[in-house]
This record gives structure tokens, sequence and C-alpha cells, in this order.
């Protein structure tokens, strides 16, 4: 299986095919617009203008499943993504990513890369898994997506290359990112 195997609905409901994205290098992101990764989307959106030249997307997938971080409508989304921070990278519907409800391509991208832990060297890493055993101990289970801003890159064959935590910042994945270009 590969991603491109996956249907999914953009931001105004129409179902695109992720094999519209064949042969471009991949950063598939879960996103809310009131968490406290929420300026993710600034550096989200420097990286799309950087590499979107070279063959590179970033496909932003809103979520309210993380403390309901994101309650508006794909409308309200849209608009809040584009007036603060100038988003003009691919949004999609709203979706589940964990559960039994998840999104089938959530499913298949949590299966296939392991979560690996937070890097408690970090600040931010430390606090989100503080916060996670405290409220949310349940997410620290298996493999499935823990918070807002996990982030996957796909090569241009489809393939996970890997995962990246919410406390990963954008920037930091730009070596990875021209590892595929």
């Amino acid at each position: 299986m590969k991603i491109y195997d996956f249907k999914v609905n953009n931001i105004y409901g129409e179902e695109v095919s992720l094999e519209e994205y064949k042969g471009k290098v991949l950063l598939i992101v879960n996103t809310a617009s009131k968490c406290g990764f929420t300026p993710q989307y600034g550096d989200l959106q420097k990286l799309y203008d950087q590499y979107k030249d070279k063959g590179v997307e970033i496909l932003g997938f809103p979520c309210n499943q993380f403390a309901e971080q994101e309650p508006g409508n794909n409308s309200e989304v849209q608009s809040f993504c584009q007036l603060n921070y100038g988003v003009s990278f691919p949004l999609f519907d709203k979706v589940n990513v964990r559960g039994k409800d998840a999104h089938p391509m959530f499913k298949y991208l949590s299966e296939s890369v392991a979560f690996k832990g937070f890097d408690l060297t970090h600040p931010s890493g430390k606090i989100l898994n503080s916060f996670l055993q405290e409220s949310f101990p349940e997410f620290l289970i298996g493999n499935s997506i823990k918070w807002n801003f996990t982030k996957f890159l796909i090569d241009r064959e489809g393939n996970i290359v890997e995962r990246f935590e919410p406390t990963t910042e954008p920037m930091d994945i730009k070596p990875h990112i021209e590892a595929l270009l």
C-alpha cells in the first residue's frame, strides 16, 4: 500500500485522490487553529514557499480530536489560516486522526511509522509529555497520533520516510526534505 491509494476531501468538500501528488515530496500534517503549536502554520508556509517549485507539497488536515482545538468549520479554518499565517498550501476537510473513526490515511500513516516518544530534552517535549500523562494517558499508548501538528514525510515514490512529533519545528525538517529532492 502507498499513500497514493487514499482519497481525501479538500477544504471545499471535493474528493481528491492523493495520486495527484505522485512524484512529489509530501509533508502531511494534522493541524488545529487553537493549539499551542498553531504558530507552526507560519513555518509550514515558509517551507512551502521555499520548496513548492522543487516538487514539495504540504498537506494540512485540520482535526478537532485534541482538546477541541479546531472547533471551526472548513470555511472558518481556511480563513483563519490565510489571515493569520498566509497559508496557501492545500488544506483538507476536518478529519479524525486517531481511534476507531480515524481517517484510513491516518490509520495507515500511524501504523506504518512507530511513535518513538517525545524529545524530553526539548522544553515543549517535556510539557506535552507531562500534559498527556496527566490529562490523556491513553494517548501515549501505541503508535497513534498523540497531538496536533504530527508530521509525516513522504518521498517521491509514496513511501513514508519519517514521522515528526508536534514538538519538532517545521524548519528542523528542512534537511530531511532536502535529502529527498
